[in-house]
């Protein structure tokens, strides 16, 4: 008895191993079959759909990084509901030639907004926040000031998650004789800061337009109703829970987290400095690595099957994945609709939720899954030109993984 029930055991675990090793292999396949796919294109349309043309020439990964003076990439993939793979390739730094790892620590740039809907959800799923109710009845370090465009509609966590609070599109520059300005600085537009001040512009809930202030206005309603700093309030509702040990909304890194971090570069490779916004941080703070994204993208695609409830339950996962608004399709060249935060595309299978990010001097992240597929990509990369390669790398990854 105990020998049949020990070559009963040895039988299972050489099948266990044997098909460890052969999805090993597999999966060294369909990661080849992605670095020497890439594929040239000329529109964001011809991302999902290339041509005959561009599928007869496929290039590498090294090749094309080399055409766009990216110097770094990083990579991460999901496949039927679990981080399968993650690469990485070149350098964090052109000067000292320090190697891209998987641990590399990339500026997600507004791919921060994804995580600041996620987090803003999971407040109104605690009754803490109300999606449709006027801001200023939260805010009380600042509220967002009256004048005729609000007479009638108020500006909402809704609207404000969607860019439709009607408040304005603006850079970030300082008075850099003067101190740095505060959050409050900034959301007044008030020097030091001198930014546009989150004021309406036209009437809420009428148009869509793209507004980092508006994430802003998001950050102090968190800190307001919590009392506790934005960083913290990441730390604990999204980044502790799923373990996204290299994340952060703390810029500079502290000394550990700056050996790992990637240092932009601009469209000519040439090494640049960051350029973070220290105060502001909810339109593109986060510095992360490809895996910890991969990590939250794969839990909203769990939480969205009712699979997991870590940080949403599946009707608030489904409330962040569904249209809110559709945009001026000339605006990408596709269909493209928005979110609680996130561009949504496509039906069934197909249906895809997505953010990417780009930041000057040259930094960029692209994040895209497929909650009814199970698939999620992210990539990042440390050059100004690094968003037109992400899209080439997941064009790749999308032939293999969506077929």
């Amino acid at each position: 008895m105990r020998k049949s029930m020990s070559l009963s055991i040895s039988i299972l675990l050489l099948a266990v191993i044997s098909c460890s090793r052969q999805e090993d292999a597999t999966v060294k396949q369909r990661i080849g079959r992605v670095e020497k796919g890439l594929m040239e294109f000329k529109s964001p349309a011809r991302m999902l759909r290339p041509d005959s043309a561009q599928i007869a020439n496929p290039r590498s990964i090294e090749e094309r990084m080399k055409y766009y003076n990216v110097p770094g990439v990083g990579i991460a993939v999901v496949s039927d509901y679990r981080l399968e793979w993650t690469r990485a390739y070149g350098v964090m730094n052109v000067k000292t030639g320090a190697p891209v790892t998987t641990g590399t620590i990339f500026e997600a740039a507004s791919t921060s907004k994804f995580v600041t809907a996620v987090m803003a959800l999971s407040f109104v799923e605690k009754g803490l926040l109300d999606l449709d109710a006027d801001v200023n009845t939260h805010l009380k370090s600042w509220r967002v000031p009256e004048n005729r465009f609000t007479v009638q509609e108020k500006v909402t966590l809704r609207r404000l998650l969607t860019h439709k609070a009607g408040l304005p599109m603006t850079n970030f520059d300082r008075d850099e004789k003067m101190r740095y300005p505060t959050l409050i600085d900034v959301l007044r537009g008030e020097r030091p800061a001198l930014n546009k001040p989150a004021v309406p512009e036209f009437v809420p809930g009428t148009k869509w337009q793209y507004s980092n202030v508006g994430y802003d206005v998001i950050q102090l309603l968190l800190e307001d109703v919590t009392g506790r700093p934005f960083q913290r309030i990441a730390e604990e509702v999204v980044f502790s829970p799923l373990g996204m040990k290299s994340s952060t909304f703390e810029y500079p890194l502290d000394s550990v987290k700056r050996q790992y971090e990637a240092m932009p570069h601009d469209d000519q490779g040439a090494l640049r400095e960051p350029s973070m916004h220290l105060t502001a941080l909810t339109h593109g703070g986060l510095t992360t690595t490809p895996t910890d994204l991969a990590l939250l993208a794969n839990e909203i695609m769990l939480s969205y099957q009712g699979r997991s409830q870590k940080i949403l339950s599946q009707k608030m996962a489904r409330q962040l994945l569904q249209k809110e608004c559709e945009l001026d399709p000339r605006m990408f060249g596709l269909p493209i609709s928005m979110g609680l935060g996130v561009m949504l595309m496509g039906e069934g299978k197909e249906r895809l939720f997505a953010h990417p990010g780009s930041k000057l001097p040259g930094l960029n992240c692209w994040l895209i899954g497929w909650p009814e597929r199970g698939t999620a990509t992210i990539v990042m990369t440390n050059g100004a030109n690094g968003e037109v390669l992400a899209m080439e790398i997941i064009t790749a990854i999308i032939r293999e993984y969506n077929k």
